[in-house]
C-alpha cells in the first residue's frame, strides 16, 4: 500500500516512520510512504503557503494554489489515491474507517494547518475530511501518523505470528481486557488464577467478561453497537453485567 503525505513540515515524520512495525513494514515492502513538501509548489519567491482570511478574523488560511498544485502532481505519479484532509471539522476517526482505508491501494493524506485550508480546495480535491479527536492540534501531521500506523497494522502480513489485529481493542467494538505478565505476584497483587489454569475456553470467557466490564465502565456507549451471541449474553448475565432491562453497573 502507498501513503502520500502532503505537509509543510516533512521533517516531523522522520523518527515515527523509522521505528517498530512501521519500519518493518517499509523494509518488507508492505507499505510505501512518500512525503511531499507543499512549499515546493508555492508560486512566489517566499514559498508562501498561507494568507489572511477574506472577511477578517484571526489566524491564517492555507492558500489554494500550492496545495492544488501539490495534489495534482502527486496524483499524477500513480493511480490516483483517496485524498483525506486531516481537519478538526472532519468525521471522527475510528476502527471501521481504518479498516476501510486498509482496503485502499493508496491514501493521500493532506495535513491541514493554521485555521484550515481554502474551501475551494476542499470542494474540488478532497474526498473526505477526518478528525482524530475533539481537540485542536497545531496541524494534521500527528493525525496523518495515526492513520498510517492504524491502517498499516491491518494489512496482510504486517503483524507477526505473535501479534494479531483481530484481538485489538475496538476490533469488535470493545475495549481490551486487562493483561498480565510475569511475575505472578507483584507488590502483593496476584495474577487472576483463571489465566494460569491452561483452560483456554474458560480464559476466553473470562477475557470477554472483563472486556465488557472495562467497556461498560469507561466507554458504555460502545456497547450499543456490539452484537453478542446467545451464549455470550448468558455468560454476561451470569457475571452480573447484563440484566433483563439492560446493562448493569460495571462496578
Amino acid at each position: 500500500m502507498r501513503f502520500d503525505i502532503l505537509t509543510i513540515f516533512p521533517e516531523l515524520f522522520a523518527s515515527p516512520f523509522e521505528e517498530g512495525i512501521l519500519r518493518r513494514a517499509r523494509s518488507n515492502g508492505k507499505i510505501r510512504i512518500r512525503l511531499h513538501n507543499i512549499r515546493d509548489f508555492a508560486v512566489d519567491r517566499h514559498r508562501m503557503t498561507d494568507d489572511r482570511p477574506f472577511g477578517g478574523g484571526p489566524g491564517m488560511v492555507m492558500k489554494p494554489e500550492p496545495l492544488t498544485a501539490a495534489l495534482d502532481a502527486v496524483q499524477a505519479e500513480d493511480e490516483p489515491g483517496r485524498v483525506v484532509l486531516l481537519s478538526p471539522r472532519g468525521v471522527p476517526y475510528n476502527q471501521r474507517i481504518a479498516e476501510r482505508f486498509a482496503g485502499c491501494g493508496r491514501l493521500v493524506l493532506v495535513c491541514g494547518r493554521y485555521e484550515g485550508v481554502d474551501e475551494r480546495v476542499s470542494r474540488s480535491r478532497i474526498d473526505e475530511e477526518i478528525s482524530i479527536g475533539d481537540y485542536i492540534l497545531t496541524g494534521g501531521e500527528i493525525g496523518a501518523m495515526v492513520i498510517v500506523d492504524s491502517v498499516t497494522r491491518l494489512l496482510p502480513g504486517v503483524l507477526g505470528s505473535d501479534e494479531s489485529a483481530e484481538s485489538d481493542s475496538f476490533s469488535r467494538g470493545l475495549l481490551k481486557h486487562p493483561q498480565y505478565t510475569r511475575p505472578r505476584i507483584f507488590q502483593d497483587m496476584e495474577v487472576p488464577e483463571i489465566l494460569l489454569s491452561g483452560d483456554h475456553a474458560k480464559i476466553e470467557e473470562y477475557r470477554l467478561v472483563e472486556s465488557v466490564r472495562v467497556t461498560l465502565k469507561r466507554r458504555p456507549e460502545l456497547l450499543d453497537h456490539v452484537q453478542f451471541s446467545a451464549r455470550e449474553r448468558k455468560l454476561l448475565r451470569r457475571a452480573g453485567l447484563l440484566s433483563a432491562k439492560g446493562w448493569a453497573d460495571a462496578d
